[in-house]
């Protein structure tokens, strides 16, 4: 559904963490499909799809099976949280104010503000490789700078360019990697292609864990892309449209991935592989794979820019930010992230990933009490004047209740956790398999929504919340 704005809106965004008001509202719902088909098929989902058979050794076949497995169920949280955007009208982030009160929701903006900056930073390094690959003449380093500017000029002009690139590398994108897995089907170079590794629980069960990251990854930023459309866009409508763009294009990628080293020597870099598993077609291939991470990067940094922002304005809370605002920012975050990436490019990847299995223990719960406190609690019926209150107006500078079951949802993960920096000893007895995510959210919803309902006056507040929509 389009608004008359949709004619009229102007492409260098003038809003970023401020209500967007009706008469701003434009876009139409199937814009989201679009935006997490197209995004989604880059060199890093590629890169993470490999790692099933790669480092898991699974074989084609389980290894297809827990990609799919892994993004239908993330990709369900991750859609819930898009279909928050139209009726909030509000980035992601600065809605936690409602759940966790205006300071208590620093800790989870921080965390995925430095999420998004290490996105951007590895998409960049990708970016740089993937120009390498096309022209040997320019450096990697030369290549990350390139990848950067190009992605930061996106992200300066924001929502409605971000779009429009979206619904063309869709269709792009979408028959260059159909073609891509027709040329690999046709030209296998192995003989084990379908033989190589085999069924292993833990290693599935970690594919699957992956996969799942990979969405749940996106909620933090997921509804500052749906918050345009207009406030009467039905949330099933918001979700589908979300869960089958982000579903379908991440799972195109990951399996990507799988095929091409399969299809390879055993050893070979994931993005070498795909160069030389597609033949003649492969500088095409990594041409469009190029454009992909650049248009899709700006998503990253756009999310990173407003997270900062929000911490930001929860102290100069008379600060309005402008779209000026908004590009000093992401000119001072891209400088910081090339200077970080042309310094660490050879192993940037894998110290990337890490800090990721890292940081989402952390996100999980915030996903957990966000989707129940939304959904279950206020009903999508909030208020958005107190959200931008320094005090938090009627959610309050904390919210007791929120950080208990949060502190809790961080610590029942810790035996299922497998990361760099500690591995738990439920995830060492089945060889290493990360079960963390899944034990937070199964604990921390009932555990929050039992907190939130005897609490009393938390309830008062809840019935006290006007709706976004009569601002």
């Amino acid at each position: 559904m389009a608004t008359p704005a949709a004619t009229s809106a102007p492409l260098i965004e003038k809003h970023t963490i401020g209500y967007v008001p009706p008469e701003d509202r434009h876009g139409k719902v199937r814009d989201l499909f679009t935006l997490w088909f197209g995004g989604n098929i880059a060199p890093l989902p590629i890169v993470t799809g490999a790692l099933g058979v790669q480092l898991f050794h699974l074989n084609l076949l389980w290894g297809i099976v827990a990609i799919l497995v892994g993004h239908l169920v993330g990709g369900v949280l991750m859609a819930l949280h898009s279909a928050q955007g139209p009726q909030m009208g509000i980035p992601q982030m600065i809605q936690s104010r409602a759940q966790f009160g205006s300071l208590g929701a620093l800790l989870v903006v921080l965390i995925a503000g430095v999420m998004y900056i290490g996105f951007f930073a590895s998409n960049i390094v990708l970016a740089g490789k993937s120009l390498h690959g096309v022209v040997d003449s320019v450096p990697v380093p030369v290549g990350i700078v390139i990848g950067a500017v190009g992605s930061g000029i996106i992200g300066i002009i924001g929502y409605r360019f971000i779009h429009v690139l979206n619904r063309i590398g869709t269709w792009v994108l979408g028959i260059g990697i159909v073609v891509g897995f027709g040329y690999i089907f046709t030209h296998i170079q192995t003989d084990d292609f379908l033989t190589r590794g085999s069924f292993n629980l833990s290693g599935w069960l970690a594919t699957v864990s992956l996969a799942a990251l990979w969405q749940i990854a996106f909620a933090p930023y997921v509804s500052d892309y749906s918050r345009y459309l207009p406030a009467d866009v039905k949330v099933s409508s918001t979700f589908w449209t979300t869960y089958l763009g982000s579903a379908l294009g991440s799972s195109l990628a990951f399996i990507f991935g799988a095929v091409a080293v399969l299809a390879t020597p055993v050893g070979m870099d994931t993005m070498d592989a795909v160069k030389l598993a597609t033949g003649s077609i492969g500088p095409l291939m990594l041409v469009l794979f190029l454009l992909s991470v650049i248009s899709h990067n700006a998503l990253n940094l756009y999310g990173a820019v407003l997270s900062l922002i929000t911490l930001v304005q929860t102290f100069a809370y008379r600060w309005i930010p402008t779209a000026k605002s908004r590009a000093v920012i992401s000119t001072i975050v891209l400088l910081a992230c090339c200077f970080a990436a042309v310094g660490a490019s050879k192993d940037f990847i894998g110290h990337f990933v890490d800090m990721v299995l890292v940081l989402l223990v952390v996100l999980v719960p915030w996903t957990a009490i966000n989707l129940i406190d939304f959904y279950a609690i206020h009903k999508g019926q909030y208020d958005i004047q107190s959200i931008f209150q320094v005090d938090g107006g009627i959610y309050g500078r904390y919210n007791p209740q929120a950080l208990l079951a949060y502190a809790i949802g961080i610590a029942v993960q810790i035996p299922f956790m497998n990361t760099p920096l500690y591995v738990g000893p439920v995830s060492a007895h089945i060889n290493g398999a990360d079960l963390s995510w899944l034990v937070g959210l199964l604990v921390t919803s009932p555990l929050y929504f039992w907190l939130a309902n005897r609490d009393t006056s938390y309830r008062r507040r809840m019935m006290g919340g006007k709706l976004a929509g009569n601002l």
